[in-house]
């Protein structure tokens, strides 16, 4: 049986020669992985880089092309001396990757996205007050409809969804959504006939954060506030997943004993402070909203301040509204952090919003799946 376990864990990018098991595949993974993230390349120049022969580049090559995945673009614009190199290059329509962020407010948003991360198509859903079954039938509605919509061979689906998942892609929980237990990744496989990543929406906030926003390397968090909060972390090119798989469940931390009852039960977790819904709520009611989003700023800079010092953390990156999280929110938080930590620490610690906007959970559920069944992040 084919492997489907996600790239939760483990190294996010293939290298070297061999894998055990399976060196063809890994192989495979090596040769696109260098020209998704360096671009069109000649066989020789593939083999030079990926330190593979030219007969297994060649090889490689001609069923990746007849695969569709990759395409002969002719010669380079630079004349050289005898006969020119023909260079390959990645085909990012050769297939789409249906995706679905559960972890809005009230909506389910759902896109299909080429190889290249780019949104080819757009829906959203209404959630409601839908909950436990009937939230899973919504997922399984919201994929069905954008994989009759796609207009390439569907490679697969990923699913970002708030709570604690585990590796397997199973729900463990998710109180927003009335979710303990839900197999769903198992449960899309089964219904679609494709492979099927679902994975916590955070988590998947950062691998697109790390193959498609930007990120600079080094130590990255990125927090991810939606309907609730949590935080995905890639150390040293691995995506964290922690004991028990809830590595990042930063938002039940309790930052205000005598606060809101949380969903999880406790009270005045980060969560109740920071969530979407409440923190409009809170403004929603103020007389100046820019210092209800400051001081949400600086108990958020308070909490996350051990995390950076910890882990010596080189960028912090909020995903979720910008007209919330941009500006004195943001701006208060890294103040705090800077204040609460030792410069070495802080001084060169990043705090930005992610260029992703609002959709860092989609692309990062396409880079879900590009790393499952591809091997490139």
């Amino acid at each position: 049986m084919k492997d489907i376990t996600p790239p939760v864990g483990r190294p996010l990018r293939p290298s070297g020669k061999l894998l055990q098991g399976d060196a063809r595949r890994h192989h495979r993974s090596v040769l696109l992985q260098q020209l998704f993230r360096d671009g069109p390349a000649s066989r020789a120049d593939l083999a030079r880089a990926t330190g593979l022969t030219r007969v297994t580049v060649s090889d490689l090559v001609g069923r990746l092309i007849t695969e569709g995945l990759v395409r002969e673009l002719g010669a380079p614009a630079e004349s050289r001396v005898g006969k020119p190199p023909t260079l390959v290059g990645f085909e990012p329509g050769a297939r789409h990757i249906v995706c679905v962020d559960v972890s809005g407010d009230d909506t389910v948003r759902g896109a299909v996205l080429d190889l290249a991360g780019e949104v080819r198509l757009r829906r959203n859903w209404a959630i409601g007050d839908r909950r436990g079954e009937a939230a899973f039938e919504l997922v399984h509605d919201c994929v069905a409809e954008l994989i009759a919509s796609a207009g390439a061979p569907v490679l697969g689906v990923g699913v970002g969804s708030p709570g604690v998942v585990d590796a397997g892609g199973t729900v463990l929980d998710a109180p927003n959504l009335g979710w303990h237990g839900v197999p769903l990744a198992e449960s899309l496989r089964t219904r679609t006939g494709l492979p099927a990543f679902v994975a916590n929406d955070a988590n998947i906030a950062a691998l697109g954060e790390h193959t498609f926003g930007g990120a600079a390397g080094g130590g990255l968090m990125v927090l991810r506030v939606g309907k609730g909060v949590g935080a995905g972390l890639v150390l040293e090119g691995t995506l964290l997943h922690g004991h028990r798989s809830a590595a990042g469940e930063i938002g039940h931390v309790v930052v205000e004993p005598r606060g809101e009852r949380c969903a999880c039960g406790r009270v005045g977790c980060l969560e109740t402070v920071l969530a979407v819904p409440h923190l409009r709520a809170r403004i929603d009611g103020a007389d100046d909203p820019t210092a209800v989003l400051a001081r949400t700023g600086r108990r958020l800079g308070a909490a996350l301040a051990p995390v950076v010092a910890t882990l010596n953390l080189h960028e912090l990156v909020l995903c979720g509204p910008d007209e919330l999280l941009d500006g004195p929110l943001i701006e208060a938080a890294a103040s705090t952090i800077r204040r609460h930590t030792m410069p070495v620490s802080g001084d060169e610690l990043v705090v930005r919003t992610s260029p992703l906007g609002e959709d860092a959970v989609l692309v990062g559920a396409a880079v879900l799946v590009l790393a499952g069944e591809l091997g490139v992040s």
